[in-house]
């Protein structure tokens, strides 16, 4: 939890500083569903900008280069669960 601690609010469009940082200190936001979140804002960011999908999972795996194309991939195409 302390990764999402050192960096600015990464839900930011989706809630305020004061409320992210409320949930940091009460151990209530998982990092790693943080992460997929900002994946797939990358995603969507490239695609709008016309990057075909392949490239733009590409570019998105320099950024996270500890994850291989196929987890980004189900990352950007599986959504947040919400959506089906």
């Amino acid at each position: 939890m302390e990764a999402l601690v050192k960096h600015r609010n990464p839900l930011a469009d989706l809630i305020s500083d004061e409320v992210y940082q409320l949930l940091v200190e009460h151990n209530l936001l998982d990092a790693k569903s943080v992460r997929d979140y900002q994946i797939r804002k990358r995603f969507r960011q490239l695609r709008a900008q016309n990057v075909p999908a392949y490239d733009a999972i590409e570019r998105i795996q320099e950024e996270y280069p500890y994850l291989q194309f196929d987890t980004i991939r189900k990352i950007v195409y599986r959504g947040n669960g919400a959506r089906h």
